[in-house]
């Protein structure tokens, strides 16, 4: 139990710290955690777990659809590729099949190497400017 308490609070903590590049990987890497878990769990016809894992990916893609910044101009494409994740992990839920979850996995992690390399771009950007006292987003999964 304490053990629990202090890696809630670590996480905690973590979060109220990051920076939202590093927010936004975090996301991504729960995502890809638990479409990975989803994979597993429909090819081993555990059908409630994949629902569950499934689920928890849809809640996170709805998170980026929430808190998209739409005065960009990529953001209209990525609502239209949240959508689409959406759209084939409710088939993959639906018909029971890894091969739409498959599809998506792939796309999150083509997509969360895109946003750490942009983080760090930026950071360069930025730390040239403060110093380079700016550390770049990381992953937390690998």
């Amino acid at each position: 139990m304490q053990l629990q308490q202090q890696r809630n609070k670590y996480l905690e903590t973590t979060m109220q710290t990051a920076t939202p590049a590093q927010l936004l990987i975090m996301l991504y890497d729960g995502a890809i955690r638990f479409c990975k878990q989803a994979i597993e769990a429909i090819k081993a016809r555990n059908y409630m777990d994949a629902n569950v894992n499934l689920v928890k990916v849809q809640q996170i893609i709805n998170e980026f659809i929430i808190t998209i910044d739409r005065s960009l101009p990529i953001s209209a494409n990525l609502l239209s590729l949240y959508d689409y994740f959406n759209t084939r992990l409710i088939e993959a839920n639906i018909k029971k099949k890894a091969e739409p979850a498959e599809e998506v996995l792939s796309y999150l992690v083509d997509l969360k190497e895109t946003w750490i390399q942009a983080s760090k771009k930026q950071n360069q950007l930025t730390g040239q400017a403060y110093g380079n006292a700016f550390k770049p987003a990381q992953s937390t999964v690998y």
